[in-house]
């Protein structure tokens, strides 16, 4: 930065020359960067995952072809990420007249100040050099924003100290909008903001000017204004008026991940499982699994409401949970290792009923009874995929055959891994979890605990708070559809 031109006529005689940059806009900045980081290969939003067939493509459209957008989708979709993530695509750095509120450009000042002042210093002018960061303004919409917060106001302060006349532009407070010049503004929650709020982004879209107070001062800024929305709310007569999404150039829609996978990469990313802990600290991979297809499970249930969505913030504040769960059973037990296992999901409810909202069936249930269904039913899909066709009838069957197991909150994996021994034919599946009973109690133990949920995930056992795993013999079996013969209907059923 000591080498960057430091006045207006250094400026001048460096390589920011007035014929290239006079005239080139935001938008047209961003779209050179874009293309000549596609044609390096380059990441183009670092952080982001999932959207690269889907989202991201249209992003680059808009860009390439200057387009103001919005972002639809539900919360947790990565919307604001995607926002701030756009200042990558502007220069390093771009000079203004320094002092000035709206980030005049040397070449092409907007504001009467920074005119006066030119053409008194001249040459002498001072520059100063926008960062990034500094060229990125954004705005959460409430329904208390005004238009002095968006646009700006006369300030009678000001007007007193100078002593120029109130209808002087030299009196303008600039607001949020024409502090972004030569940027990006975004809006998050865009429905939020009432309508006469809406109508004063009108002329900043299509012709670039802005006004305060009705006075007939035209400022042509250089924005690209972004937003996020609900799909619910940006649809919805009234929340939106109709000719501001006429010019909004391109309307993207956001999604969650499309598979476990993509989940569980967004969830090692965001979240903090690097504990400062003197023990070693594991993770297995089912409990990741389980945890993130905890989400999916309750994307797809009838009983959450799939308007509000199932933000993806639900599995990595579960994971940092389970984490700390298994952290404070490994320090009472004085376990040498922390290692989480299934139960620790369910001590980790707290962080999953907040991020779902319930329709009135799941509401009488409750969301406590709904996350633990939850849990079991990703549970049962997780081990599915893990042991399908395996045989766990030695399981069952000690069961069966009066074996119970409860384990306590605060035994120690040595005194746990004993009690797991003792059921005939567990130890056997552990491979397939890449576990050996040689291993680290813990991870044995873990391993052992996830199979046994398993089973009573597939109603092949039975368990309680208060006795454990267990074998109720007297449960009925589930009724099968009934048979049909050769040559006959299908039998009848009476009560």
């Amino acid at each position: 930065m000591t080498s960057l031109p430091k006045t207006l006529g250094e400026l001048r005689r460096s390589n920011w020359t007035e014929e290239k940059y006079a005239q080139r806009s935001v938008r047209q900045e961003m779209r050179e960067n874009l293309l000549c980081k596609m044609e390096k290969g380059d990441t183009l939003f670092a952080g982001v995952h999932g959207y690269d067939d889907s989202v991201v493509p249209q992003v680059i459209n808009a860009i390439l072809s200057k387009h103001h957008f919005i972002l639809l989708g539900l919360r947790g979709q990565a919307k604001t990420r995607i926002l701030r993530g756009l200042v990558n695509f502007m220069d390093p750095h771009v000079p203004a007249i320094a002092g000035c509120e709206i980030h005049d450009n040397p070449y092409a000042p907007i504001c009467r100040s920074c005119r006066q002042r030119i053409a008194s210093e001249g040459d002498a002018t001072p520059i100063t050099w926008l960062a990034r960061s500094d060229r990125y303004v954004e705005k959460l919409a409430t329904p208390d924003v005004t238009i002095a917060d968006m646009i700006g106001d006369v300030d009678p302060i000001k007007a007193a100290r100078t002593g120029t006349n109130l209808s002087d532009e030299l009196t303008i407070h600039y607001g949020l909008l024409p502090r972004a010049n030569r940027g990006i503004f975004g809006i998050n929650e865009l429905p939020d903001l009432s309508g006469k709020i809406q109508v004063g982004l009108f002329n900043i879209m299509q012709e670039g000017d802005i006004q305060i107070k009705g006075y007939p001062i035209r400022m042509a800024l250089d924005v690209m204004l972004v937003f996020t929305a609900n799909p619910e709310d940006y649809t919805a007569r009234g929340k939106i008026i109709t000719p501001l999404k006429d010019r909004i150039g391109s309307e993207i829609r956001t999604h969650y991940p499309a598979t476990v996978g993509e989940g569980m990469t967004i969830t090692a990313q965001e979240s903090w499982l690097e504990r400062e802990n003197k023990k070693r600290v594991h993770m297995p991979q089912y409990v990741r699994e389980v945890v993130e297809e905890i989400a999916f499970q309750a994307r797809d249930d009838k009983r959450v409401d799939r308007r509000s969505g199932v933000s993806q913030r639900l599995p990595i504040s579960t994971l940092e949970n389970v984490m700390s769960n298994a952290e404070q059973r490994a320090i009472r037990s004085r376990d040498g290792a922390v290692v989480a296992r299934v139960a620790d999901i369910y001590a980790a409810i707290p962080s999953m009923t907040g991020k779902f909202e319930l329709e009135y069936e799941g509401e009488l249930k409750g969301a406590d009874n709904i996350a633990r269904e939850l849990i079991r039913a990703a549970v049962g899909k997780i081990f599915t995929q893990y042991f399908t066709g395996a045989n766990f009838q030695p399981v069952t069957q000690w069961f069966e055959l009066g074996g119970e197991l409860k384990i306590p909150a605060n035994a120690s994996n040595e005194e746990v891994m004993a009690q797991l021994k003792t059921i005939q034919g567990l130890f056997d599946h552990l491979s397939v979890l890449d576990v050996s009973p040689k291993d680290d109690a813990g991870i044995v133990t873990s391993a052992a605990e996830f199979i046994l949920e398993g089973l009573w995930a597939h109603k092949r056992i039975s368990r309680s708070e208060e006795r454990g795993y267990f074998a109720d013999v007297r449960r009925t079996p589930e009724p099968r559809e009934p048979r049909e013969q050769p040559g006959r209907g299908p039998r009848r059923q009476f009560n």
